[in-house]
Formats: structure tokens, sequence, C-alpha cells
């Protein structure tokens, strides 16, 4: 039975964020051809238009972080002065490094470092400098600039929530600008910013599953032979979302825990064994070495827009618009959702702990991780610039698994990577209906089990949408025009964090 007290639902978020995601997924399934010209001129208008306010935006977050951090407000608390962590630090880390661990990594992990070896930005293409490069451009679009994204919003949700006791809800954090006037927040403002950010969360997970979809069906067909077609993909969806509707709805979270630990093995379980069946040594020094151009180069890359064109005209196409700016408008439809994760999960630390934390280390675990992957696809590659390429290209889907057939018990390892990807679906599904869930719920989190299902297949038509409208190419779009209003929202946000902390005594 469902005790779910009614007037707990916010009808007004949730009316309106279920109205709009629902037309947006069924309107595109029946007019793709349509919708696909308009996501690909969307796509044309913000990477020639307003690329530039994306890195301007990232920069400015690292920069506020950082002020944060090692300012004397570092030392304040996520909560009372009293307060002390829930969670020892191995156990902290391990779920905020969770938390961005998930089908994208494994979906890009040796196909972007293979992408920038085959158009390199600026070394000549499959070549060993070409290689450093690759792997140099990959470490910036999953370092420290994604997560400096989350921690802008994981930082004042916690804030106003565990010290000020807000709800944990994005609209808790434009308090400050109307307390200095004595007003109350107009509900129809805090209702709009919140309903957006239910939208936003529903976007950003559902591009991750779209992509998971796709690269199941090309394991499917690389290690079983089943056709990768688009039916497949919708068909994984569809079994996928059904699957994670009755975990949502059954209260199975034991379950889910322990499948999500599980996963968590099995991921280093895989990196460690490609690190020790494939080139060893070459990885090492590989992932040494861009890690050094990484820090090295880090203030000119975050800068680059390519003003000239240079770039442009020796990767014959608008590789930052398609690359940097894309992961950082995607990463902006994700902040919501890993902010709102993370900051539940960092009561009682301190800013400056957790903006060091959250900044450090899952950008060396991501370093790691892409280092062992795609440092031996781009071994391969070096060797035989043919190897891992379909049909003359990159294949985006099946990369992983075209370079995990070049080592051994490669059909094994290739089912435990599905494997993997279909509880990385599982479980972050999950956590995104739980998220919305509970943000159209005034903040409650144990919301009513009718919104999480509603919540759960539109999910699911948000994803199919991907998969049907062109994949990466949606995602891209989608993620551009979602986006870019939520900079506002993000940069407000944090003004109203340094209003507040300012009034602290420290």
């Amino acid at each position: 039975m469902d005790n779910h007290p009614k007037n707990l639902i916010d009808k007004t978020i949730f009316g309106v964020a279920a109205t709009v995601t629902f037309l947006l997924a069924l309107v595109s399934i029946l007019f793709t051809d349509t919708v696909v010209e308009v996501f690909s001129a969307i796509f044309g208008f913000f990477t020639n238009t307003l690329g530039s306010s994306f890195i301007v935006f990232a920069l400015f977050v690292i920069v506020a972080c950082l002020y944060i951090a090692f300012s004397k407000y570092g030392n304040l608390r996520l909560g009372l002065d009293t307060d002390r962590p829930e969670f020892d630090n191995i156990s902290w880390f391990s779920m905020i490094f969770a938390a961005g661990m998930g089908i994208g990594l494994v979906f890009w992990s040796v196909a972007e470092p293979l992408n920038h070896f085959m158009a390199a930005p600026f070394a000549d293409p499959m070549t060993p400098e070409a290689a450093v490069d690759s792997l140099r451009y990959t470490f910036l679009h999953w370092g420290v600039h994604p997560w400096a994204l989350y921690a802008a919003v994981a930082l004042p949700m916690g804030y106003f929530h565990y010290r000020k006791g807000l709800p944990l809800l994005i609209s808790s954090s434009f308090t400050p600008f109307f307390e200095r006037k004595n007003k109350m927040m107009p509900k129809a403002f805090s209702k709009g910013i919140d309903a957006f950010t239910v939208i936003l969360v529903l976007v950003g997970v559902a591009t991750s599953f779209g992509l998971g979809a796709l690269q199941i069906q090309s394991g499917l067909s690389f290690v079983f032979g089943v056709p990768a077609t688009t039916l497949v993909a919708v068909a994984i969806v569809i079994v996928c979302t059904t699957l994670f509707l009755i975990s949502s709805t059954a209260g199975i979270e034991r379950g889910m825990k322990m499948m999500s630990n599980s996963n968590t093995a099995i991921v280093f379980a895989v990196m460690f064994f490609v690190l020790f069946t494939g080139p060893t040594k070459f990885i090492i020094n590989l992932t040494l070495q861009s890690a050094g151009e990484y820090i090295f180069r880090f203030i000119p890359m975050s800068f680059f827009t390519d003003a000239v064109g240079t770039v442009a005209e020796h990767a014959g196409f608008n590789w930052t618009g398609g690359w940097t700016i894309f992961y950082w408008a995607w990463w902006i439809t994700w902040t919501p959702f890993v902010g709102s994760f993370i900051a539940r999960i960092s009561k009682g630390r301190t800013l400056r702990e957790f903006i060091l934390a959250i900044l450090g280390v899952p950008t060396i675990m991501s370093f790691i991780w892409f280092g062992i992957m795609g440092g031996t696809a781009l071994n391969i590659s070096l060797a035989d610039s043919t190897a891992l390429l379909v049909d003359g290209a990159v294949d985006t889907n099946s990369s992983v698994f075209l370079m995990l057939s070049k080592l051994p018990l490669s059909g094994i390892v290739s089912t435990l990577i599905m494997l993997s990807l279909t509880v990385f679906f599982l479980t972050s599904a999950d956590a995104g209906v739980q998220v919305v869930s509970t943000m159209s719920s005034g903040g409650v989190e144990n919301s009513s089990k009718v919104i999480k299902i509603v919540w759960g297949v539109i999910l699911g038509l948000l994803a199919i949408m991907f998969v049907v409208t062109g994949g990466l190419s949606a995602v891209q779009s989608l993620s551009f025009a979602f986006s870019f209003p939520y900079l506002f929202v993000i940069t407000a946000m944090l003004i109203g964090m340094f209003i507040a902390i300012r009034k602290e005594k420290v």
C-alpha cells in the first residue's frame, strides 16, 4: 500500500515537467525526420554563436570553487559546526566517483581517445604526438572542469539544506536574494526553477541511457551476432526501463546497492585486466606524459576557443564546438542530478575538503581509467591505424569491443562490459527517478510510487527519443538547448551562496 500523503505531491512542478518531457519525447518519436533537422539547427547555432559562453562559464565556476576552498569560508561545514561526516573518507570518495563513473565513461573510454587520434586537433593524425594530444584532451573533458560544475551545484544545495535547514531543492539557493529585501520568494519563481531542473535532470540522465542502449546493442552484435538495429536498441531501453521501475517501486534498495557495489568491482577488474594483459609499460608512460601535458597546459586549453579556425581547418570540422563546448553543455545537464546526490552524502564536511575532494579524487580516477582503456587502444592503433576502425572510421558504439577483441578472453571481458553497462543503466535510472521524484514532492525523499512510475516511463521514452533521432547528435543538440539557460541558474546559486556565507562568523 502506498501511504504517501497526496498533499506532498507538488502538482505544479510535476505537471509542468511531466507534460514538457512527455511531449518532447512523443513528438520526437512520431516526427523523427523533422526533429532531427531542428536538432541539427540547434547544434549549429550554439556551437557557432554561443560556444564561448560555455568556455567562460566553466572557468568562472572553477575560480569560484577554488576561491571558496582557500578563503576563510573554507572552514565552514555543510551543517552545524558540531556536525561531522556521516561516511568515512574511502566510502565518501567511492560514492563521489560512482556518481560520475557511469555509462558515459564506459561509452567514451576508447571512443574519445581514438577519435582525437584519427582527427587530432593539433598534431598530425595517427602519429605518436597525436596519441599524447588525444589523451591530454580526453583528460581535459573528464577532469577538473566537469567536477567543478558538479561542485557548483552541490555546494549551494548542501549548504542551504544542512546549514540553513531549507529543502534540498535548487530554488533554496535563491533565498538570499529575497531575504535582502525582507520578502518571501514568489511561489511561481521557485516552482519554475524546480520544474526546469526536473526537466534538465530527465534530459541529462536520458542522454546516457540512449548512448548506453546503443553501446549494449553494439556489444550484443559484436559478441553474439545480434542484428545492430534501432529496434534492438529500443527493445533494450524498454527492458531496462521495466527492470528499474520494478526495483524503484518495490523498494529493493538493498539489491540495487549490492548490484552497484558488484559493478564497481567489475569495472576495476576489467581495468586491471586490460592494464596487465595490454601494453602495460606504454599505458603507464603515456598516462604520465599526458597527465603532465594536461597540468602544464591547463590554462591555455581552458581558454582555447579556436578563434581563427586553425583547429577546425586541421581536423576538418568544428572540433572545439563538437567536443569541448559540447562536453561543458552536457555536464551542465547532469549538474542537478549529480550535484544533489553529492550534496546528500556530504553532511558534516567542511567546504574546503568538499571542494578539493570533488575536484581531485574523481579527476585522478578518470585519468587512470582513460589512461588504461584509451592507452591500450592508442597502442594498437599506432601499430596498425586501421585495426580499430569500421569502414575506415571510428565507430563510437563498438570501439571498446573492438579494442577488447585484440586482448585475451575478449568474449568474457566484453560480456562483463555489457553487464556493467546494464547495471549502470539500472542504478543510474533508479537514482535519477529518486531525484526527480524528490524534487517534485517538495524535497521529501519518500515520494509516491505513482510519481516514480510516471517519471520512469518518461525517462524511458526520452531514451528512445535519443536512439531514434540520431543518438549522439541528438544528445549534443538537446544538451545545448537545455543547458544554456541553466548557466544563469548556477551563476545565481553561487552568488546566493556568497551572499549567505559573508554573513557567517568565521
